[in-house]
């Protein structure tokens, strides 16, 4: 259905989905107790629970995947370390610079391919534990679903690879796990396989899980209590947090099975503008929920074809003249696909 409240297809993120009703009730019935001491009984069952789904030892609840990620880079180095990171990825150009300002990294950014980093260039950007005119590396970090690369996955022999490599040199690897479940469905393996290789994660249930608020911060348990203590230092030490912790309890169980719906859903858009005149879309990105094209028209830029599909109740917002995001998600129904389609035809044909 439309997004519930306002009538409209928000196709903007899977961040601007509302509380399903089932989030709304355990929200309000959720046992809580005080998080910073332990006591919280809802956040202590979650973070449990995404321990053993994912195969780490331990969990640590926090609000954001942003905050996920910094906790994870602080715990993992030390400052003039530096973050071997692709060039497009989440926690390198959208955290707010937090590597560099908050944990004192240098970034040493590498060209994917379609986001994918290759064990050769991972290889060749780690400093020699003996060269002394270098700022040694510290950690690797990955991103699997990608964003900025049109959300593409990463497989597990792929990352199994990457990991080898750092291992190899006594390099941890934190993955950004954000959309990891939409990485795992679009594989068709069990999330836990595919972060094995991994030391550390985040994982967003405000995302493709569809839940308002909260990331789940997983790896070894000494790891792990380092980062409640890095977590308190930033100030995101919770309370009674067990409200929202409820919510991410039933995104947990209802949504992963049905994240091949949105996937499906941004296919059928994409070939669907892959038809259209003055669209260029490669469609080989375009394996999990999101997709990015661009608009090469002399009658239209970007922003006039968001503005065009405002008619049609379809809210979409341009990256800049010529680019556009698109994202499905739980509150997207194959009905509203569909809708999308025939008007990007109308508007484009």
């Amino acid at each position: 259905m439309p997004t519930p409240e306002t009538g409209k297809i928000d196709l903007r993120s899977d961040t601007k989905t509302l509380p399903s009703p089932a989030m709304r009730r355990a929200m309000a019935e959720a046992e809580v107790g005080d998080d910073v001491a332990g006591e919280d009984p809802t956040i202590n069952r979650l973070e449990a629970t995404c321990a053993e789904r994912l195969g780490k030892e331990a969990g640590l609840f926090v609000v954001s995947g942003t905050m996920g990620n910094l906790v994870c880079l602080y715990a993992h180095t030390r400052r003039g370390q530096d973050l071997i990171v692709e060039r497009r990825a989440h926690l390198y150009n959208f955290e707010v610079g937090g590597l560099a300002e908050i944990c004192g990294l240098v970034a040493r950014p590498i060209e994917g391919e379609r986001g994918r980093m290759s064990p050769r260039q991972v290889e060749a950007a780690i400093t020699p534990a003996d060269d002394i005119h270098k700022s040694p590396t510290g950690l690797l970090a990955l991103e699997n679903s990608h964003n900025l690369a049109g959300g593409t996955v990463l497989s597990v022999e792929q990352t199994q690879a990457l990991c080898d490599v750092a291992h190899a040199h006594g390099v941890p690897v934190h993955l950004d796990g954000a959309r990891v479940f939409n990485a795992a469905t679009a594989l068709g393996v069990e999330v836990s396989d595919l972060v094995a290789p991994v030391d550390t994660l985040q994982l967003c249930f405000s995302k493709g899980l569809g839940a308002p608020v909260g990331s789940m911060i997983c790896g070894p348990a000494d790891f792990i209590e380092e980062t409640r203590r890095v977590r308190k230092l930033f100030g995101g030490g919770m309370r009674q947090a067990g409200v929202i912790a409820a919510a991410a309890e039933v995104a947990l169980q209802e949504t992963p099975p049905r994240l091949a719906e949105d996937h499906a859903n941004a296919r059928l858009i994409a070939e669907t503008l892959a038809e259209l005149p003055g669209i260029s879309i490669d469609l080989e990105t375009v394996q999990t929920n999101m997709l990015y094209f661009a608009v090469d028209r002399e009658d239209l830029t970007a922003t006039g074809l968001c503005d065009a599909l405002i008619a049609w109740d379809i809210i979409a917002a341009p990256r800049d003249e010529r680019e556009i995001r698109l994202v499905t998600h739980v509150q997207v129904t194959r009905s509203d696909a569909e809708r999308v389609c025939a008007a990007l035809r109308e508007v484009l044909g």
